[in-house]
């Protein structure tokens, strides 16, 4: 790795399943040891004169899948599964949303309304059911998956697609985790 001349070499950090290039940051060779060993993104930052892991105060941390450098050795790419919005502003990029991510939106809005006590809210009172009847609703939208995928209406298959998807949503979060857990999986399984 080639760094400038105050010991600095730019990071460029990727989401890797959107492709997204979600910021750009400095790092110093103990920033890019930290990197490595904790599997976050470390920084140097010019301003704090300081190493500062990235979501050490929002718990937005990105997570280290892999790394390349550059042509000329002088500029780091980062593949990173993000916990949440990367910007401080509170947008998945530091160049702001172009389009809401849709499964952060529904996760959020299931986490919420979880939460609560209301009647008139479907994810609400699925919760209030508990998880045996979470589950079951799964398995029900899965059977119709299954059967609409047998038929030829391509519209019919893709609403209960997103019907399973959506209440798979709820499973996940029934059980404390999220999306990006089972990405974290997928990406793992990745081979070269």
């Amino acid at each position: 790795m080639k760094f400038n001349e105050k010991g600095l070499i730019p990071a460029i950090i990727q989401d890797i399943n959107t492709k997204d290039i979600l910021m750009l940051g400095y790092m110093n060779q103990e920033a890019f040891d930290l990197t490595l060993e904790n599997k976050k993104i470390t920084f140097y930052s010019r301003s704090k004169n300081r190493i500062w892991v990235k979501g050490e105060t929002s718990q937005n941390y990105l997570n280290l899948v892999s790394y390349e450098l550059d042509c000329d050795k002088d500029t780091l790419l980062f593949k990173v599964i993000p916990e949440g919005p990367c910007c401080h502003t509170g947008t998945s990029t530091c160049w702001g949303d172009t389009e809401p991510n849709i499964i952060d939106y529904l996760e959020k809005e299931i986490q919420v309304k979880s939460k609560i006590d209301d009647e008139n809210s479907y994810v609400s009172s699925l919760f209030k059911k508990g998880i045996n009847k979470i589950a079951q609703k799964v398995g029900e939208e899965a059977v119709e998956v299954v059967i609409e995928a047998k038929d030829n209406d391509q519209e019919l298959f893709l609403n209960e697609s997103a019907d399973l998807f959506f209440h798979y949503l709820i499973l996940l979060a029934a059980k404390g985790t999220t999306f990006k857990d089972v990405e974290a999986i997928l990406t793992s399984r990745k081979k070269g």
